[in-house]
């Protein structure tokens, strides 16, 4: 499967971040406030377009009635997959990619910034958002949910499905709608105008999986 594959973040301010540098400023922002409610997610959703199908992974650390900071990574399947569990599991994996680098070590450093105050309120959570809903009525997806479930869960991380997986549903997939045009790439990031400070962040859509 051939694949526009870089392992590398951005945003409306920033292009080419590494996974490390993406936890440098997760680390910043959550040193901001030391006594807030955190919730770091991850999420992927795809679209297909003509040739290709996008993928695109956002990274969020929601500072819960305070604003979040966000960034997003795309990768290029170069034919257009039709497979409802295909599209759902390798949007699944690479959530798992991104989660994989987030070891213990590095969710210890995200924990240790609020626990001097977990007695104040202060909390540190951690999902993977599933663009998957489990009602057969309305979810085409139904059928795959708690394999993609059982998977998240194995990574130490909580799973959220519809119709409450927002950074999927609704901030990936605002840039998975987007065909892939290598010649004007470089422009995406302005023209879709990511938004590092979302509060609130947009709720999921409950409609079916439409990737």
């Amino acid at each position: 499967m051939a694949t526009t594959h870089p392992l590398e973040f951005r945003n409306t301010t920033e292009r080419g971040l590494s996974l490390n540098m993406v936890h440098e400023r997760i680390l910043h922002f959550m040193r901001l406030d030391t006594q807030a409610t955190y919730k770091f997610i991850i999420g992927t959703d795809c679209q297909v377009h003509p040739g290709h199908t996008k993928f695109i992974t956002g990274i969020v650390i929601q500072r819960m009635g305070k604003g979040a900071w966000a960034c997003y990574r795309q990768v290029i399947v170069q034919r257009a997959l039709h497979s409802i569990r295909e599209k759902l599991s390798m949007e699944t994996a690479l959530s798992e990619e991104i989660a994989m680098f987030f070891d213990e070590s590095k969710r210890r450093s995200m924990e240790d910034i609020v626990l001097p105050n977990v007695y104040q309120g202060a909390s540190f959570d951690m999902y993977i958002h599933i663009d998957a809903g489990d009602d057969r009525n309305k979810n085409r997806t139904a059928k795959y949910v708690q394999e993609m479930i059982s998977r998240v869960e194995t990574m130490g991380m909580v799973p959220v499905i519809k119709p409450d997986c927002y950074v999927a549903s609704s901030y990936a997939n605002r840039y998975s709608k987007t065909p892939f045009y290598s010649v004007y790439d470089s422009q995406e990031v302005m023209e879709n105008g990511l938004q590092d400070n979302m509060e609130p962040l947009v709720r999921s859509d409950p409609s079916d999986h439409s990737s």
